[in-house]
């Protein structure tokens, strides 16, 4: 079932398109916004209250999305993440309709399913017209907003649970997840953190200056002194791009020294992590999740005759496999990478890995 979708619509997807190819959107937490409103105008615009036409429409233009920048993850984690919302509200609703008639659905009262089948089992009929499905969609678009918004200060409310004083934290780059977890509990413990620069963007820099600002002992280092300084380190906190469903990372370039690093030195990796940002994709080829950005931040044009006889390379994700992960602290609790699994089969359908 195919809908036109309004002008005023589509100018809204056009512009978030334009963004995406362009990269003019960094922000994980922004990107997964935007998409969120977007995919919320389509909804509204969509005629009739079937629920397949509302997966329909959806998808389409999460397909459209996510081919503009597809090493961000995230635009397809919100995509299929309102995928399973609209599949588990028509269960719901259709459930409630069934108790008050007394009738008994086919499947209802099975004792096994699979997981990631439940509660949106294949007996639902998405071609049904029922009334309420937008609205309470749109009700749950509106949660998924508001966890999106306050997802770093749920993180960080579980800070004094993983910091305790005295302690040596190592850290990377200049994650805001990251950085409210560490400002939390630096409100009532003392405690020493080691920023890796992380050139050359060089945002461990503005890691270390707010942390600084904030009475945190601070302490910069150069990315070639991770495995030095490790020795000394009581556990090692970090932010990522995204998380595949087998507790691997897409994260910053970097982030694989530090792992390894800590590895070698049996120190905890601690991820801090929105669940937006867990995927139910897997890392078979893990260099269709790395990214690499222009060399001329690393050597630039200047250099004349040298340029021509050099290859650079400036890689900006990189991924980590599972292995050398502690624990997962997410704003609905703390996991291990062994529990991706599933955590990914309550907020995502199997119905919806493909969005072809």
């Amino acid at each position: 079932m195919s809908q036109t979708v309004p002008t005023s619509v589509q100018g809204q997807i056009e512009s978030l398109i334009l963004k995406l190819r362009r990269r003019q959107l960094r922000d994980s937490t922004e990107i997964a916004l935007q998409v969120t409103w977007v995919l919320r105008s389509v909804i509204a615009s969509t005629r009739g209250n079937h629920a397949d036409a509302l997966l329909d429409a959806v998808r389409a233009v999460g397909r459209r999305l996510e081919l503009a920048q597809p090493t961000e993850v995230v635009v397809g984690n919100i995509v299929r993440r309102i995928l399973y919302l609209i599949r588990e509200e028509c269960h719901v609703i259709e459930q409630e309709q069934a108790a008050s008639t007394g009738a008994r659905r086919p499947g209802e009262g099975d004792s096994t399913y699979f997981i990631g089948d439940a509660p949106t089992t294949a007996s639902t009929d998405y071609t049904k017209n029922l009334s309420d499905l937008k609205a309470i969609v749109r009700d749950s678009l509106k949660d998924l907003q508001d966890e999106l918004e306050t997802h770093e200060s749920r993180i960080a409310n579980e800070a004094l649970e993983h910091i305790h004083s005295n302690e040596i934290i190592m850290t990377l780059g200049n994650s805001r997840t990251v950085l409210a977890f560490l400002l939390k509990a630096a409100k009532t413990r003392r405690f020493q953190v080691i920023v890796a620069e992380t050139a050359p963007s060089f945002d461990g820099h503005k890691m270390a200056k707010t942390l600084a600002q904030n009475n945190i002992d601070t302490t910069v280092i150069n990315d070639s002194a991770i495995f030095a300084v490790m020795s000394r380190v009581n556990k090692v906190i970090l932010g990522t791009h995204a998380v595949t469903v087998n507790g691997g990372l897409v994260a910053s370039a970097g982030v694989l020294t530090v792992a390894n690093a800590a590895k070698n030195h049996s120190v905890p990796v601690v991820v801090c992590c929105g669940l937006y940002k867990v995927s139910p994709i897997y890392p078979y080829d893990t260099e269709e999740l790395e990214l690499c950005m222009s060399p001329e931040e690393v050597l630039g044009r200047s250099e004349g005759e040298f340029m021509e006889q050099t290859n650079v390379v400036n890689p900006s994700f990189e991924y980590v496999p599972p292995d050398l992960v502690a624990l997962f602290i997410t704003n609905v609790g703390s996991h291990s990478p062994t529990y991706m699994y599933r955590l990914i089969s309550e907020f995502y359908s199997k119905h919806d890995q493909s969005l072809n």
